[in-house]
């Protein structure tokens, strides 16, 4: 089964009568390694994305990112609220491919939070070149401190399979945005990669 190689959350724009209330962001950023879910995609990797988010909770957004045989585009929407103390989303993400690096993956996102804790699943379909359609189920619990720390345990179920834990650090200097993580990803995951430590550096644009 051919890894599940993916980028971070984004796609097709939303379009609502609330626009005249929503914001509008760009970003760009660059990551010494690009690995994305615990696989590794490629070594040095740039990227850039819109969003659009509305005051109603709706969200969609575009990212595209270098993978070296085209790119990766990414699309997104759905819609998020608050019940109580507790944050709820629900939403799709569609991952395309300009070349052969990999084929089309789509899936329907659900999240939850509560405090510092976040839970998210993907149930998706991977489209896989010639052979047949697989399904998957990908999850994860993610602990966010105040400071920045981040740890998360994920995993694949169904036609996919593999575990990894994540632990990284981020924070903003000079309205620049910098990151490091640690990724340990299980034999499933890794193939011919041994753990990882990965520098990122982003910066977010108001529109």
């Amino acid at each position: 089964m051919k890894t599940f190689s993916k980028s971070a959350l984004l796609g097709t724009l939303l379009v609502v009568s609330t626009a005249a209330q929503a914001d509008w962001s760009a970003n760009v950023g660059y990551a010494s390694e690009y690995y994305y879910r615990g696989f590794f995609q490629k070594e040095s990797s740039a990227s850039g994305g819109i969003d659009y988010e509305s005051d109603t909770g709706f969200y969609g957004g575009a990212w595209a990112a270098d993978v070296g045989d085209g790119l990766e585009v990414d699309g997104y929407f759905g819609y998020g609220t608050e019940v109580g103390e507790v944050s709820l989303s629900v939403g799709f993400t569609g991952y395309y491919y300009t070349g052969d690096f990999d084929d089309t993956y789509q899936e329907i996102n659900l999240g939850a939070g509560f405090g510092k804790l976040a839970v998210d699943v993907a149930i998706g379909e991977y489209d896989n070149f010639d052979g047949p359609t697989q399904d998957y189920t990908y999850y994860s619990l993610t602990y966010a401190a105040d400071n920045g720390l981040y740890g998360k345990y994920a995993g694949f179920s169904q036609d996919a399979e593999g575990e990894y834990f994540e632990f990284g650090y981020g924070t903003t200097v000079a309205e620049i945005d910098l990151g490091v993580a640690l990724i340990f990803p299980d034999e499933d995951i890794a193939g011919d990669e041994d753990e990882a430590i990965v520098f990122t550096i982003g910066k977010g644009f108001d529109l």
